[in-house]
């Protein structure tokens, strides 16, 4: 044997070794974080007893509710205020903060906005039928009051230091507001919320990403080691978030923006292509809301799978938005809870919907010819080719445009990197809170979240992501906690507002 062939043979064993060493490692962390972390996922993600509906998402719901009665439909009332101030009407270049109002917008959305809106919603809809569109889109309308509430009080409690930098979210408006209004607990809720907001940056909001993203471009090019993907990712992710907020704001306002369009454009598209099947289509989502056109449970399923898409894909009350909502150069805390409603409309209600409704108009869900019923095969709506989540989103946009899927996969590599890199601040921000300000432990936290997206790219754990969504779902229990406490600080810097604009004491600066 020639030594070439030996060195060969040596180095497909050692790939060979290193691929078993590899699975068995993730096997291991499987088996840990599966035995040691299992009952805190199972806690939150747990239904009520006797139903399939996450308690998570009734605490998201009604939350998100009580604020929209409370704030009078704010959603409504401030909306043409929010399109102003996002316009950049009522901004001074000289107030304090680090971002503008489009800039904050564009980095809260890139945390959301993602693979929940591509694959979630098929899900949604695969499970709950078309009825799950239209209690997603009311969860998503009144999700917008949550948002206003928490990013309110992201910018009235938020740190401003001498450099020009600002630090807010949850932890600060948990310890100051709870210590301006006497209740005690709100250091303890602040710094239980900072630790889950670090596990769920590193896992949901980095490793998840990472690993869905090597998935969509591996199922292209052919497989390869993740680790590739992911020293790529991590290098063009740590180049970004090492210029600090400025330098995150500055791309996400490109992306963002560049992906909603162009996905949002090619579901117009089809829609206006099939522009004969639009009114159908509503048809079937009010219908199918009431009735469940055949769908297991009725009703009450499309419901769940509305309610619980709108929530997982808006994160509205789970406080992560208020973090990057808090850098916003303002004086008026208001302002920015009024851009902020604007985010749940966008991600949930214009972005899930298209998905939604491409889904159901390309006809990707058989239905029954005697009937008209959807075909439930095993829990799920009978698909033409049998494909479900990302793959029927792919197939829907496929079956209209040849070309898309390709489009879809960038699309998905860019919402995956839009959400890292949003999710690497709100991580650092909590991990700042937690051990102080300073260069040395930013980039220390920079350093270990590219580290992770390695690591996320190259492994399969399981467990390990499913921990880190129950850790982000645990931020809204805490964060909601406090929003009940702290809203009549927000109806009072909400009232005092809208008194001064309609006396025109508050001006435009366009």
């Amino acid at each position: 044997m020639s030594w070439p062939s030996v060195l060969g043979a040596a180095m497909a064993l050692l790939l060979s070794s290193s691929v078993a060493q590899a699975a068995t490692v993730d096997e291991t962390v499987n088996e840990i974080f599966a035995s040691s972390t299992g009952w805190f996922v199972s806690l939150i993600f747990s239904s009520f007893p006797g139903t399939s509906f996450p308690w998570i998402v009734g605490w998201l719901v009604v939350a998100a509710t009580v604020f929209t009665l409370y704030f009078m439909f704010i959603q409504f009332r401030g909306f043409s205020h929010a399109i102003a101030l996002v316009k950049g009407d009522y901004s001074d270049p000289n107030d304090a903060g680090e971002v503008s109002h489009f800039q904050a917008l564009a980095t809260a959305l890139s945390g959301t906005v993602g693979l929940g809106n591509i694959a979630g919603v098929a899900v949604a809809v695969g499970i709950g039928g078309p009825g799950a569109t239209f209690w997603m889109i009311l969860a998503g309308l009144m999700g917008m009051a949550s948002k206003f509430t928490e990013c309110t009080l992201g910018v009235k409690y938020r740190n401003e230091y001498a450099n020009g930098t600002v630090s807010g979210g949850p932890m600060y408006y948990l310890t100051k507001g709870f210590a301006e209004r006497g209740i005690p607990g709100g250091k303890i809720l602040a710094v239980l919320f900072a630790i889950f907001c670090i596990l769920g940056a590193l896992g949901g909001g980095n490793m998840f990403q990472a690993n869905q993203a090597h998935q969509q471009i591996s199922g292209i090019v052919g497989e390869y080691p993740g680790w590739i993907t992911g020293i790529v990712f991590a290098g063009v992710v740590f180049a970004v978030i090492v210029g600090g907020l400025k330098s995150i704001a500055s791309v996400t306002e490109k992306v963002v923006p560049f992906m909603g369009i162009m996905y949002v454009a090619a579901a117009l598209i089809i829609l206006l292509v099939n522009y004969d099947k639009i009114g159908w289509a509503i048809g079937q989502i009010f219908e199918g809301a009431f009735t469940g056109l055949g769908v297991a449970g009725g009703f009450v399923g499309a419901l769940i799978q509305g309610f619980k898409r709108a929530a997982f894909s808006n994160e509205a009350g789970v406080g992560s938005a208020a973090i990057a909502h808090s850098a916003v150069r303002t004086k008026e805390p208001i302002t920015e809870g009024l851009v902020s409603l604007l985010e749940p409309l966008i991600d949930t209600v214009v972005i899930c919907t298209m998905t939604a409704l491409v889904i159901i108009i390309t006809g990707q869900m058989m239905t029954d010819p005697a009937t008209g019923n959807y075909i439930v095969e095993d829990g799920m709506i009978a698909t033409v080719g049998g494909v479900s989540g990302v793959g029927l989103t792919s197939a829907a946009f496929g079956s209209a445009i040849s070309w898309f899927p390709y489009v879809l996969a960038l699309a998905v590599v860019l919402f995956a990197f839009s959400t890292m890199i949003s999710w690497s601040y709100y991580g650092l921000k909590a991990w700042t809170y937690l051990f102080g300000e300073g260069k040395g432990k930013e980039i220390a936290f920079k350093v270990i979240f590219c580290v992770f997206v390695v690591i996320g790219a190259a492994a399969n754990l399981g467990p390990v992501i499913d921990f880190s969504d129950a850790a982000i779902f645990a931020m809204a229990v805490v964060n909601i906690i406090g929003l009940y406490f702290l809203m009549p600080i927000v109806k009072r810097e909400l009232d005092s507002y809208l008194s001064r604009l309609q006396s025109g004491e508050i001006k435009k600066f366009k």
